[in-house]
């Protein structure tokens, strides 16, 4: 039979199948010897577990569209970056995401939550600033006033989505107000204004048309791949109209003398804040990839 895996603790596996029948699977020795592991969102072929057995068997993992260890998740096609007013939105976080999702070929998209709060506006407009240029899509919504719920849910459609940002912006309150679940969820501190993680295990919820994975790990992620530095420029997509037309070739668009991506920052065609922050991030690139070998 063929399904998709929505959830994995202590080896073993639930798989959901066309029908919404779910199995408890075990993954056979072989994945192991190939150094493979289920993940939740892959594709599989299993074989249920008869009437005597406790568990069925995966079979077979079918080719990866997307593959992410930390956190451990498959062929999510879309990665929607979650900010709001409170806690104050890690711009650095949304950058580091949105490079993630350029090299996993998958399509970002920005959501102001909590849009019901004070701030909301200036969010929403500094969003809207810092990535024209960029090809992501902005949503706006409340889980609170249940507003701009029906056009991010169209969007979603038939997509596999992985919420993702900090800890505390209301991921899991957005996912229960879209699609009716009952997924924990957490207050902000008014002591430190961040947020409590809730999530604590990755989880494939398929509802109205839309495959969600909820999982805890998107927060924390860092800029750990190693890569040639030269290669993240890339992943900005406001830079791509700047492609060889810089003094220098090739142009890492650091400080380089004749830099095009500088002079457009200059000029106001790229936002100077979206610069800086590609200089942090690239700034870590050379230094992991400076420290490959040790």
């Amino acid at each position: 039979m063929e399904g998709t895996i929505i959830r994995g603790r202590g080896g073993l596996y639930t798989a959901l199948d066309e029908q919404n029948c779910e199995y408890v699977l075990r993954a056979k020795k072989k994945f192991r010897r190939q150094g493979m592991s289920p993940l939740v969102g892959d594709r599989i072929l299993f074989t249920p577990g008869e009437i005597s057995d406790e568990h069925g068997w995966i079979d077979e993992i079918l080719p990866r569209k997307s593959q992410c260890m930390r956190p451990a998740v498959a062929n999510v096609t879309l990665l929607c970056i979650v900010v709001c007013p409170q806690p104050a939105p890690d711009w650095l976080l949304v950058d580091k995401l949105m490079v993630f999702a350029a090299r996993q070929h998958l399509k970002p998209l920005l959501i102001i939550g909590k849009d019901d709060l004070p701030g909301a506006d200036e969010t929403a407009a500094y969003a809207e600033g810092v990535y024209r240029g960029a090809k992501l899509e902005i949503f706006r919504a409340s889980a609170m006033r249940q507003t701009g719920l029906s056009e991010l849910t169209d969007r979603l459609q038939g997509e596999i989505c992985c919420f993702s940002g900090q800890s505390g912006v209301g991921k899991s309150s957005l996912l229960n107000a879209l699609f009716g679940l009952t997924l924990e969820t957490g207050d902000i501190s008014r002591k430190i204004q961040r947020g409590r993680n809730t999530t604590r295990h990755t989880e494939l919820f398929r509802v109205q048309g839309v495959c969600v994975i909820d999982t805890p790990g998107f927060s924390l992620l860092e800029m750990d791949e190693v890569f040639d530095p030269v290669e993240l420029k890339d992943s900005y997509p406001e830079f791509s109209a700047y492609e060889g037309a810089c003094k220098f070739s090739p142009c890492y668009h650091g400080r380089e003398p004749g830099c095009a991506v500088l002079q457009a920052v200059q000029d106001g065609k790229i936002h100077a804040d979206r610069l800086e922050r590609y200089h942090i991030l690239l700034d870590d690139c050379r230094k992991l990839w400076r420290e490959r070998y040790d």
